[in-house]
Parts: C-alpha cells; structure tokens; sequence
C-alpha cells in the first residue's frame, strides 16, 4: 500500500472539516459579522473584486414564480377586480373611480364625433384609469421578477403608453402638422419626470422627515446618463441654431440645413440606442447585484411592509389579462386624443408646445408618478429614484430614438431639432436634479423648488408663440 494514503486521507479530512466549518458559518454568522453587516447605512457592491457572476445569479435574474407572492393560480374575476381596484395605495384607487370615463369616451367619439373638446377632455380623463391600471399590473408582474429586472420591466410597460402616442401622432401626420407637438412631448416626458415627479417624490417624502438618503449607484448612473441624453438630444439643435443665425458666414441654404439637420438626427438616435443597450447591460447583468442589495434595502425600509405583505394581490395569469385590458383602453384613448389635438390646437388656441410639453406628458407618465410618489411617502425613496430616473432615460435613450427612427422608415421628417427654448430648459433641468443629487440626501424643501420650476415653465410655455411648420424651418 502507498505511504502518501493516510497522508492524502488526512488532508481529505481536514479539507472536509474546513468547507464544514465555513459552512456553518455562512448559516450561522457569529454576532459580530451581523454587526458589521448592519452597521452601513445603505449596502455596497459585493463583487468589488472582480468576481464574476455565478450561473446560479443569472439564471435566477430571469426566473419567473407563477404564483408570485399571491399564494393562488389561475384567475378568479371576482377577486381579480377586487384586487384591482384595491390598487396598491389610496390614490392609485380614487383614480380607479374614472374608470366609467373610458366608455363614455369610446362611446361618444362614435355617437358625437363633431363634439372635438368633449371627446379630447373624455379620452384625455379616460387615459389616467387605464394608465394607472397598467402601471399596478406591471408592478405586480415586477414581484414575481428579480428586482432590477421587475422594475425594469415595469418602467417599460408604463412607457409603452408613450410610445403609443408617439406611434398614433407619427401616422397620422400628413405634412408635418405633429412634428412640432411629438418634439415637445418628448422633452416634456423628461421635465415631467425630473421636476414634477422627482419633486413630488422629494417634497412627500421628506414630510415627517428630516432627510431621506439614497444610494449613489442610483443617483450618479441616473444623472450621468441623462446629460448624456441631454447632450446627444442638444447637438442636432444646437447645429442647427448655429448655422441658421446671421452671425455665421457660411454659404448654405435652410433646405439644405434642414437635411443635414435631419441626418444627424438619425444618426444620433441610432447612437442613443446604442447607449440605451449599454445601460440595460449594466444594470442587468455586470452590476446587477448592486442594485438589487439596494432595492432589497429598501424593501425592508418600507414602512407599509406588513400592510403590503398582507395585501392580496395578482397572479400572472392575472397580471398579464390586466395588462392586455389597460393595453387596448390606452391604444384606443390615445388614437381618439390624436385625432383631436388638431382641432384643439386650432380652433382652441392651444400651442403646439403647450400641448406635448405640458398636457400629454402629464397623462401619459400618470400611473408612473403614482407608483413613484407612494414609495417616496413609504420611505423607499431608491424604488421613487428608479421610476423617476428611469423613465426619463428610457424616453431619451429608446423612445425618442425609436420615433424618429419610425418615421424615418415611414418617410417623416422627425428629427430631433428641437426648439431651443425647449431643449435648453431640458438641459438645465437635467443639471438641477443633478446638483441635488450629489450629496446622496433629499429634503421637502428641494422637491418643493422643484416643483415650482416645473410650475413656472409651464406658464412660460402657455404664452409661448404657436409655432407654423413649414418646409423651410421643420427639419
């Protein structure tokens, strides 16, 4: 028998004994390790050391549970529209009351279509249930996901309003008329979000409270992309405001600025989804587990986390018949709003700016503000940050790329050369939020200054000057 046995079995053993012991420390961690763990204010990335993700991580990223915290299978009507109109907070469900709005405006857009203001005010109202109903579908779809992947997805489904619209207003243009207005709605989307939402989300928040913290994973990934946005959504106008003053000296005609305008503009939407695709890989797969130690953070900081865990809620099936419903009640509100915007904007007097930078941003992005606003009051201000920011990166990375991009396969001239009055109110927003975000703190006072900026540049753009499309300055 070789000599080296025992040895070997010895090793063996004492190999076993070490894997036992850390195991039983990792079940069992001694008092001051919990302490330790305990003693940071927020959590902070587990995987500095350049570890890579386990397969057991990733494929735990996108596991589905079809029963969810639910506890049922299936779909029960009765309990499914209990649960739905229960909604998550109080105010989700005293904007479940509007639900009768929306067959009274499919209803009337077929029985009185001369009634132009009536059947934009009934669908413009009729939005917000349907709006609201598909943010608190996806939101329960998002429970039964990863964290960073649920509200991911959440963020999106409550997007996918936008993007109807956008859709809606970019085949029905004929000769340029909805340009001006989808132009608006898209920097509007993002000044909802950053001074209204954001604001909203500060100023409840901070009620009762001295301060509310957030991780800077949250806050600086959020701020840095949207100057990039922002930087990328100002260079077409800039280019164009440059060479259409009279201070510059170079020979070129409005119609050839307009096309070159234009080609940067698709080349830069293409750009900014590029960057879109960068910024769902960082934070699903290469620092995924930062943000979900985050989000799981404040989980446990939610201050209605018994009263949430004992609400009953949907199953999947149920989640994705919700979605299917609020879905369809959306497409059909927004093509009957779409339909109208032309008569209001003319016979009302309405700006085309007005009109997308303040009135449809404010019910397309409804259900979005709700949801970010009840977790900014239960003291998870990092869930408020993610719909705050997120959308608001969504809209500038993907959705406004993907309108021009549209109408450019539909042989629209959408670009991205914005008003600068607009674009440059965009910019400075950006760099507000940003400047409050820094210090990783927000107080009731900074949503309230927030607030009221929004405020004032709604105003402002109420007195802004119609703008006339014309072949010469649409680009």
């Amino acid at each position: 028998m070789d000599r080296r046995s025992p040895r070997r079995a010895q090793r063996a053993s004492a190999r076993a004994s070490q894997d036992n012991a850390d195991l039983r420390r990792t079940l069992n961690p001694s008092p001051s390790t919990e302490i330790r763990q305990s003693s940071t204010l927020l959590p902070t990335h587990n995987n500095e050391k350049g570890g890579s993700v386990s397969s057991l991580s990733r494929r735990r990223m996108f596991r589905v549970d079809t029963a969810g915290e639910s506890g049922r299978r299936g779909i029960h009507p009765i309990h499914f529209l209990r649960v739905c109109f229960k909604s998550t907070c109080t105010l989700s469900m005293l904007v479940n009351i509007l639900w009768p709005f929306v067959p009274a405006a499919i209803a009337i857009h077929f029985a009185r279509p001369d009634l132009h203001v009536w059947i934009f005010a009934l669908n413009y109202i009729a939005m917000v249930p349907s709006a609201n109903l598909l943010g608190f579908a996806g939101g329960e779809l998002a429970k039964k996901l990863p964290k960073v992947l649920g509200v991911l997805l959440e963020t999106t489904l409550s997007s996918v309003v936008e993007v109807v619209l956008f859709m809606v207003l970019i085949h029905n243009d004929t000769n340029g008329q909805f340009i001006p207005v989808i132009q608006a709605a898209i920097l509007g989307s993002v000044l909802a979000n950053l001074l209204l939402c954001l604001g909203m989300c500060f100023f409840f928040g901070g009620i009762g409270r001295s301060e509310q913290s957030f991780h800077e994973a949250v806050s600086e990934v959020g701020s840095g992309l949207l100057l990039v946005a922002g930087f990328g959504l100002l260079i077409p106008s800039a280019f164009y405001a440059a060479l259409a003053s009279n201070s510059t000296n170079v020979q070129i005609t409005l119609q050839e600025l307009s096309t070159a305008t234009l080609k940067i503009s698709r080349a830069t939407a293409v750009i900014l989804l590029f960057a879109f695709l960068m910024y769902l890989v960082y934070n699903l797969h290469s620092h995924h587990s930062i943000f979900d130690e985050v989000l799981e953070f404040d989980e446990a900081q939610d201050e209605d986390r018994e009263k949430e865990a004992r609400r009953a809620k949907l199953t999947l099936t149920e989640c994705l018949v919700a979605i299917v419903i609020s879905l369809t009640c959306v497409c059909m509100s927004a093509v009957f709003l779409v339909q109208e915007i032309e008569h209001i904007v003319e016979e009302r007097g309405v700006s085309d700016n007005f009109m997308g930078l303040i009135l449809v941003p404010l019910v397309e992005k409804a259900a979005e503000h709700l949801t970010a606003i009840d977790e900014a009051w239960d003291n998870q201000i990092n869930f408020a940050l993610f719909h705050c920011l997120g959308p608001s990166i969504q809209t500038a990375l993907l959705n406004a790329p993907l309108a021009v991009i549209v109408g450019w396969g539909l042989g629209k001239d959408l670009g991205l050369n914005f008003e600068i009055f607009m674009i440059v109110l965009v910019v400075l927003a950006i760099l507000v939020v940003g400047n409050f975000l820094r210090d990783g703190k927000s107080t009731w006072l900074e949503g309230g200054l927030c607030v009221l900026i929004y405020v004032i540049i709604a105003v402002t753009t109420w007195y802004y000057p119609k703008v006339e499309p014309t072949e010469s300055t649409l680009p």
